[in-house]
């Protein structure tokens, strides 16, 4: 993945992780820093999962690989908020 790819990501898992927060329901007892976190995270590992099962670049908006990503905001804005819950 070369640089602009990497800061594209990056801006992108911002609102991927709003996206995902919102998926969730119910209040969540993360900071928004961690929902930025897993956002970008959530960008890098869909983009990537897109690209291994070929449906990273269609023509025109990549639908598939939002999805997937906003997918695993969500898992990933869930697991850390029920981490937080049990302390």
């Amino acid at each position: 993945m070369e640089i602009d790819g990497i800061i594209s990501a990056i801006v992108i898992g911002i609102v991927i992780g709003v996206l995902g927060r919102l998926v969730v329901p119910g209040r969540q007892r993360i900071g928004i820093l961690w929902t930025i976190l897993v956002g970008i995270i959530a960008a890098l590992l869909g983009s990537a999962l897109a690209a291994a099962f070929d449906v990273a670049d269609t023509e025109g908006v990549d639908w598939v690989e939002w999805l997937i990503q906003i997918g695993l905001a969500a898992l990933g804005v869930a697991a850390l908020d029920r981490s937080k819950a049990r302390r």
